[in-house]
């Protein structure tokens, strides 16, 4: 059997899904820098970096990260026009992911595979409303037991990443406690929420460059691919 790299005692893994499990960060980032720029030009505004995306949206529930985005530029604007412009983010990802699919990172789908092999548990957890059309475009779907997402985040009425809710949700779902619970994020707000909520190890998955970030914001480790943590 694979022998996997992560603390003894840790029985579950919650992974988030966007460049954790699946490419779908960087159409989230184009999505995102499509709209934003388009309202920007209408403010004479500079554009939005793949930095904004990085401090200010990547994790977040969507209409958070409108707002939290807008307001490090100044701007202040009512729900509805918030909900219209996170709205107009939601029809440019479902575009792209209906014109050309979802691809699963290899070395996520090894890894999963192999901590189900030893016996492991398994959640995805994700700000997303869409991660159950992600996770079954990407065909992973019957590799993950439990499902934290956006519409979960709203129907039980949790707090969004930087806040541990939805992790904390989906260890409970699978009968599991935190400690033994791993948390796999590539973003700083992820990250973060893994480590307000205790788990037993949170690891970072770097794929645009953030490294360091990413242990400033609570990381244990690390790593550029999830592969790295099979021996």
């Amino acid at each position: 059997m694979t022998k996997i790299k992560l603390p003894e005692g840790i029985t579950a893994c919650l992974f988030d899904l966007d460049g954790v499990l699946t490419s779908t960060a960087k159409v989230h980032f184009a999505a995102w820098k499509e709209m934003f720029d388009a309202y920007l030009r209408e403010r004479d505004g500079s554009p939005f970096t793949q930095g904004d995306y990085d401090a200010y949206v990547d994790g977040k529930p969507r209409y958070d990260g409108v707002r939290s985005f807008l307001e490090s530029r100044g701007i202040h604007l009512d729900e509805a026009e918030v909900h219209r412009l996170g709205d107009r983010k939601n029809e440019l990802v479902n575009r792209v992911i209906a014109e050309h699919g979802v691809e699963p990172y290899p070395g996520s789908v090894r890894f999963l595979d192999a901590v189900r092999a030893a016996g492991m548990r398994t959640a995805v957890v994700s700000s997303s409303a869409n991660c159950e059309l992600v996770v079954k475009a990407a065909g992973i779907a019957d590799k993950l037991e439990v499902r934290v997402d956006g519409v979960t985040i709203e129907t039980e009425g949790l707090k969004g990443k930087p806040a541990p809710d939805s992790f904390l949700a989906a260890a409970e779902k699978l009968g599991v406690p935190r400690e033994r619970a791993a948390v796999f994020e590539d973003a700083l707000a992820g990250v973060q929420a893994g480590r307000a909520g205790g788990f037993g190890c949170v690891v970072g998955v770097d794929r645009v460059g953030q490294a360091e970030a990413l242990k400033e914001h609570g990381a244990d480790v690390v790593v550029d691919d999830l592969a790295e943590l099979l021996a």
